[in-house]
């Protein structure tokens, strides 16, 4: 029996997407897990693979289609020897949208065949090759949450997971979750404000260049209207001497360098959040609707600019790499991000992130907090100033300003300061943290 090939979720955010490459084409005979097309999600160019094995009947959107729904039929799968004279004519490509789009709500889809029962009787369901690669590693699919069309899981949801840890498998739902409700609650909505038309109205007549949303930059745009307008955000603000973690790195550096090895000071930053975390347990948290999350692992989700918006790629376990294989696993990922080559996996999760324009010569700024994360922190360039030293003399530190964004849904006052000390004593003593 025909059955319709659906746009897939491809990241917990995505509400539609680009149709960007068919690798099949009509007549071709496709078996489960085999890739069938690339697709431009909200945050990356993704590859999208056959659930069931068939033949392509009919392809239903053209490649370059922009702004196809989640749960749009894309093509059409045939069973061997049914006839494709019935299926409907492809959809050519739109002309260019000019002004936003609010997404529809799905379309109702016909409920996937391979469906098993969980232990507690509900059914599941995943695709064939989400299932082969479970049951090799022996992964419990009840407790994984699919991003597939209808809930299904797929590859991707599995890939990352491992028997030995069911306590991080049945916790991932609650960090996937969050963000997919955060995404779906104004249903596409764009910052409030006056509308296109409006603002060429006030523009009198002056020069300007339009330029279009794409799926990236509509994305954050209502994610970061969503949190500043619902988050209860307060700061907290610290300055932080930085001569010793200077000292050691470059005592670090030159004894690494022989491993091609440099050290950064967003390392260590990243290494001193994960530390601070596991010594503040209670700052290792996310806000989950009706209920707080405290994680187990520091996972670090670090801000990446990119072309036409930014990343937070995050760094899982953080707390047990060495600094020098987070500085790898951060160059990896930041490179990846740049390129959009980052799978979901890679930049949902985390209880906290970090931003830092020290670099571009920022002093201090306040950061937004990125849901459902119970904070961000803002971190500064590293400046000389004028100190009074421990004896009560008159010296000159390098000093770095951080502002530590929090959640008060999530963290009190209190534990927000401590937290933040805690980052502060592991950047102004560096070899406490490696202890």
């Amino acid at each position: 029996m025909a059955q319709d090939i659906l746009m897939p979720a491809l990241s917990p955010t995505m509400e539609e997407g680009t149709l960007a490459k068919w690798l099949v084409k009509e007549g071709d005979v496709v078996k489960s897990g085999q890739i069938l097309a690339e697709i431009e999600t909200d945050k990356a160019t993704m590859e999208f693979e056959a659930v069931d094995e068939g033949v392509i009947g009919k392809i239903l959107v053209a490649e370059g289609t922009a702004g196809v729904k989640v749960n749009a039929p894309i093509a059409v799968l045939l069973e061997e020897g049914e006839d494709a004279s019935a299926a409907p004519a492809p959809k050519a490509a739109p002309a260019k949208v000019e002004a936003p789009v609010v997404a529809a709500a799905p379309a109702a889809a016909p409920a996937p065949a391979e469906a098993a029962p969980a232990k507690d009787g509900r059914r599941v369901f995943a695709s064939p090759l989400a299932r082969r690669i479970a049951t090799q590693k022996g992964i419990d699919l009840a407790s994984v949450k699919g991003t597939g069309p209808n809930g299904r899981i797929v590859r991707a949801d599995v890939e990352g997971l491992s028997a030995s840890a069911p306590a991080a498998t049945a916790a991932a739902p609650a960090a996937v979750e969050a963000p997919k409700a955060a995404a779906q609650a104004p249903a596409g909505a764009m910052p409030s404000g006056p509308n296109a038309a409006q603002v060429a109205k006030m523009l009198d007549g002056r020069a300007y260049e339009e330029v279009t949303l794409d799926g990236m930059r509509r994305t954050v745009a209502a994610r970061l209207t969503e949190a500043k307008q619902t988050i209860p955000h307060f700061y907290l603000r610290r300055e932080i001497r930085l001569d010793a973690l200077m000292a050691f790195r470059a005592q670090l550096n030159e004894q690494l360098a022989a491993r091609n090895v440099k050290l950064s000071v967003n390392d260590f930053i990243i290494k001193a959040c994960a530390v601070a975390m596991q010594r503040v347990p209670g700052a290792n948290a996310v806000w989950a609707g009706d209920r707080i999350y405290k994680l187990k692992p520091s996972d670090i989700a670090v801000a990446v600019a990119v072309e036409g918006g930014l990343f937070t790629p995050v760094l899982k376990d953080a707390h047990l790499k060495t600094l020098s294989a987070l500085s790898a696993e951060m160059k990896d990922l930041a490179g990846r991000a740049r390129t959009k080559k980052l799978g979901p996996h890679e930049y949902v999760g985390g209880s906290m992130a970090i931003s830092n324009l020290g670099m571009f010569g920022i002093e201090n700024f306040d950061a937004v907090i990125n849901p459902p994360h119970g904070s961000i922190l803002a971190v500064g360039a590293g400046v000389k100033k004028p100190v009074v030293q421990a004896d009560g003399s008159l010296g000159v530190a390098t000093v770095m300003s951080v502002t530590l964004s929090v959640d008060h849904r999530v963290i009190d006052g209190a534990l927000g300061a401590e937290f933040l000390q805690a980052i502060v004593d592991c950047l102004e003593n560096p070899l406490s943290m490696l202890a």
